[in-house]
């Protein structure tokens, strides 16, 4: 299963996970998984289409992922909220 390595706050709201093997063929499948085994994660990372919000930023193996891109066991997704402030 691919790799989902998660930042806080999003790891706290996984139960304090920061790494977890989830189920998915493309980005949006596995992020769909996280949100079926940590309820608290639901609406966090994919808004109601089932898009990646504004503010988060995913990247499988180091590159730039969105919800179609596919997956395989031996990846690695990175899921990155924004940091802002002034």
């Amino acid at each position: 299963m691919p790799v989902v390595r998660l930042r806080a706050p999003l790891s706290e709201l996984a139960g304090g996970k920061r790494e977890l093997d989830l189920a998915g063929s493309t980005v949006a499948e596995v992020l769909r998984s996280l949100e079926r085994e940590h309820p608290d994660t639901r609406g966090w990372i994919l808004d109601e289409r089932g898009a990646i919000r504004e503010h988060i930023n995913v990247f499988v193996n180091k590159e730039y992922g969105k919800e179609d891109t596919a997956v395989t066991d031996a990846d690695l997704l990175h899921v990155i909220p924004a940091i802002s402030g002034g």
